[in-house]
């Protein structure tokens, strides 16, 4: 009984938080208390995807958000393979890569990582401050220069028949005459990349050459360890450069040797394909053939087989992309040979600070070598010195006044084996004249 008596008030007090209902926070869930400070409701409210990053999402017009999104909502809105999306990673930060996929690019041009579609470009790491050239590049040029502005928005009749200027809407045939010279979204994107890139590259190259040939010609003049510092400093900054600008230029040109990988870049013709597909099968789908066959025959001829641009007419004509490629890889190949002509002048003073090194370390082995010579003279007199030296009896000791005599004519017998020594070795040509 008294154990009862004790458990009973403490049972009592377990059960009476049951019978009334925990407090509801604002905006949390009806069985959760709220933390004393909020911060699990506010943290709940702003829970971030793992993995999530900040991209800019900027469509045709010109158009951009700031979003943060994760790898599974990269794949679904590009339609791209996960491993693609590591090239664009830390791991290949030094790496340059334009890869075609079935609906989007993937360009990965220094610290340009970007995945481009038919519609609209997303950019990674927008906020750097190597990337906000390329930005604001995009923001410029991009609202003037797309053709498709606004076909996304027509329907599938308009998109047969009709194609945007970017203000009017005109129809086929005459666009097709309108828009020579207009090039795909992702042909603009890809042009404004490499642009900024090359730029960047190419006052990279410059700054280097204002810094190099002061320095080296510092080192021709004075060969000090500061200065042969300043030189390694110079060619690893050199090295690394070359590096990049070799990625970048072996990437346009892998492109350039494979027409097949250059067609699969032109996604905006994929993209009119595809529309003009859906319209055929919607046209089937509603018994509408012979209605239809008027536009698929003007859309087929030979004059308006494109909804965009000439490029268009041939599913294997990538002459468009092949120009745009060339030009930025002749600009690449000067500043490759800027930067190996920069090398070379690097090579030609190592030449120049090594012959006079050769130069200096001849002088010290003459040098070292007459002062062999003299030593040998000196030793022959010292040799001799010691001779008489000896307490051996000699009838010179009794000689008065000899002793200097002897003297002068010993040092001036070594002074004359030293001239003879030292004449032989310079007609053996191991001293200099």
């Amino acid at each position: 009984m008294g154990k009862k008596a004790a458990t009973s008030p403490r049972l009592r007090r377990l059960k009476k938080p049951t019978g009334s209902p925990p407090p509801i926070g604002v905006g949390g869930g009806g069985g959760s208390p709220p933390n004393s400070n909020n911060n699990g409701i506010v943290v709940k409210g702003k829970k971030k995807t793992g993995g999530a990053r900040l991209w800019m999402k900027m469509d045709q017009t010109g158009r951009h958000e700031l979003v943060e999104l994760d790898k599974n909502a990269i794949i679904r809105r590009a339609s791209i393979p996960a491993r693609d999306l590591r090239i664009l990673g830390p791991v290949f930060s030094q790496s340059s890569n334009i890869l075609a996929r079935e609906k989007a690019m993937v360009v990965n041009l220094e610290f340009i990582k970007a995945i481009v579609t038919a519609e609209e470009v997303l950019l990674l790491d927008p906020l750097r401050k190597e990337v906000l050239p390329f930005v604001d590049q995009l923001r410029q040029q991009l609202p003037c220069k797309s053709p498709l502005h606004g076909a996304g928005h027509e329907d599938e009749q308009d998109i047969e028949t009709r194609v945007s200027t970017g203000r009017q809407w005109l129809p086929v045939p005459e666009a097709t005459e309108g828009l020579q010279c207009e090039l795909p979204f992702e042909f603009q994107v890809l042009e404004i990349a490499l642009e900024v890139v090359c730029t960047y590259l190419d006052s990279s190259v410059a700054d280097l050459e204002t810094n190099a040939y002061p320095v080296l010609d510092e080192l021709a003049r004075n060969v000090s360890t500061k200065n042969l510092e300043h030189v390694r400093s110079l060619k690893s900054n050199l090295t690394r450069l070359l590096a990049r600008v070799q990625k970048v230029r072996d990437e346009i040109e892998h492109l350039l040797d494979d027409n097949e990988d250059m067609a699969h870049l032109y996604l905006t013709r994929k993209w009119i394909q595809n529309q003009q597909s859906e319209s055929l099968l919607g046209a089937v789908a509603s018994n509408s053939i012979v209605t239809a066959s008027p536009h698929l025959r003007r859309l087929g001829s030979a004059r308006s087989g494109s909804m965009v641009t000439s490029n268009f007419q041939d599913d294997d004509d990538v002459e468009d992309l092949e120009m745009l490629l060339e030009a930025y890889f002749m600009q690449l190949d000067g500043t490759r040979n800027k930067i190996l002509s920069v090398r070379e002048y690097i090579g030609d003073t190592e030449d120049y600070v090594n012959i006079q090194l050769d130069n200096q370390r001849n002088e010290l082995i003459q040098l070292q070598l007459t002062l062999t010579i003299a030593s040998f003279a000196i030793a022959v007199e010292t040799l001799i010195a010691a001779w008489f030296g000896m307490n051996i009896p000699f009838p010179l000791y009794n000689v008065n006044g000899i002793f200097w005599y002897f003297v002068a004519g010993v040092t001036a017998a070594c002074i004359l084996l030293f001239l003879l020594v030292l004449g032989y070795a310079r007609w053996k040509k191991l001293l200099g004249s």
